[in-house]
């Protein structure tokens, strides 16, 4: 691997999660009614969903962010396949199996990415490093 395809890596998983935050950041309230209703009959307690309904668009917006920035990348990375971990588990607790090879793909992104972290060459982190 090398600093360009790490770039081009960075910058597609950050275009997805900036992505998705933004969309669901000006209907914040609509996405939780959404996902509340898609977890009603899951094991899973309202408690837990409606806080996380409202943290999730704020945390994509923020790791996709830092990603595009390349600020805190290595940071952001391991927060962004956290992130990924936990919708696996809320996704099969509502057995909505299709969704499940698209957080897959972006752990695996977010995986090979923290392993060649040291190719991150073209980041506001290089500036910071120095």
């Amino acid at each position: 691997m090398n600093t360009t395809t790490f770039l081009l890596l960075r910058l597609g998983v950050a275009a997805s999660m900036f992505g998705h935050g933004l969309v669901r950041l000006p209907k914040l309230a609509a996405f939780s009614n959404w996902m509340l209703g898609s977890f009603e009959k899951s094991m899973l307690p309202k408690v837990l969903v409606l806080p996380f309904s409202y943290a999730l668009p704020i945390a994509e917006f923020t790791v996709g962010l830092l990603l595009l920035l390349g600020l805190f990348t290595k940071q952001a990375l391991l927060a962004g396949g956290w992130i990924m971990l936990i919708l696996i588990l809320g996704t099969a607790m509502v057995e909505n199996w299709e969704a499940i090879p698209s957080q897959l793909i972006h752990l695996a992104f977010f995986a090979l990415l923290i392993q060649f972290i040291p190719y991150d060459s073209w980041s506001l982190d290089r500036y910071i490093r120095k």
